[in-house]
């Protein structure tokens, strides 16, 4: 009976270590780092810099509506009209960032965007329409938006693919949850975003299931970040996701041994 002591040993390691448990697929854990019992999360006021292919929306009102009609092919009379466009019609109606950093506007012709954000894009177009266009008493208003925040994700979730959302800011894990969320077999300890800057691409890493994530520069995506989902270890393994799942899988093994065993001393 000794002699099978180790073997059993071993078994019951496998069964309860190989296990999915609740540190592995709850979000934003404390795990000491909260001090009370709230954090505080003081969120980067960095906002966001316009980038390479990143699409605009531009739209020019004026107390005469027919003199700002051709600065707007398109009507896009609300701001919920971005989303009734769908991604085609942005595409082709909105304004590309080209390698440049430059969109072609109406009238006005290529203005650098790279780099600048929202706010500062408004306030040049605007300038740029008063100098060249328009006169003060023509109370020109100026609104720029991203033309949707485009991102993907791939890997161990529920539903791989390019997504589009409507918003001006949306948090990781709003947009893991519009990817049907992090399946239990995927590693959320390090889930990988690759962020597009002006000279390159960057690989950046965040451990959504430390509370602290909240206050990561990468907590909020940005337009075209691309969020890969790794399995975790135990998957690669053949490991069963649960107690059940393990106990089932050493049983067959077993059996298999036992017969095994059997048939070849009676040979």
């Amino acid at each position: 009976m000794k002699k099978y002591i180790w073997f059993y040993i071993i078994l019951l390691s496998l069964l309860f270590s190989s296990c999915i448990t609740n540190k592995d697929v709850v979000y934003l854990q404390d795990k000491g780092t909260v001090i009370s019992d709230s954090i505080l999360v003081k969120e980067l006021a960095k906002p966001y810099r316009v980038q390479i292919n990143d699409i605009l929306s531009i739209n020019v009102k004026a107390l005469d509506e027919e003199l700002v009609s051709i600065f707007n092919p398109v009507d896009t009379g609300g701001n919920n009209n971005i989303a009734q466009q769908g991604q085609a019609g942005l595409y082709f109606n909105g304004f590309t960032v080209d390698l440049h950093g430059n969109i072609k506007f109406p009238i006005l012709g290529e203005i650098n965007v790279l780099g600048f954000t929202i706010k500062e894009i408004e306030t040049k177009v605007k300038s740029e329409l008063l100098k060249q266009y328009f006169k003060e008493t023509a109370e020109i208003f100026v609104t720029v938006k991203l033309a949707g925040l485009r991102y993907s994700v791939t890997g161990e979730v529920g539903g791989t693919g390019v997504y589009t959302l409507y918003q001006d800011r949306v948090n990781i894990i709003e947009a893991l949850a519009n990817a049907g969320d992090i399946l239990e077999t995927g590693d959320r300890t390090d889930v990988m975003i690759v962020r597009q800057y002006p000279d390159a691409q960057k690989i950046h890493h965040i451990d959504l299931t430390d509370v602290t994530a909240m206050t990561s520069p990468y907590y909020f995506i940005q337009p075209n970040d691309m969020i890969l989902v790794k399995p975790l270890k135990r998957k690669a393994i053949g490991a069963g996701q649960t107690a059940f799942q393990n106990l089932t899988t050493i049983a067959s093994l077993f059996s298999v041994l036992v017969s095994t065993y059997f048939l070849t001393k009676n040979l």
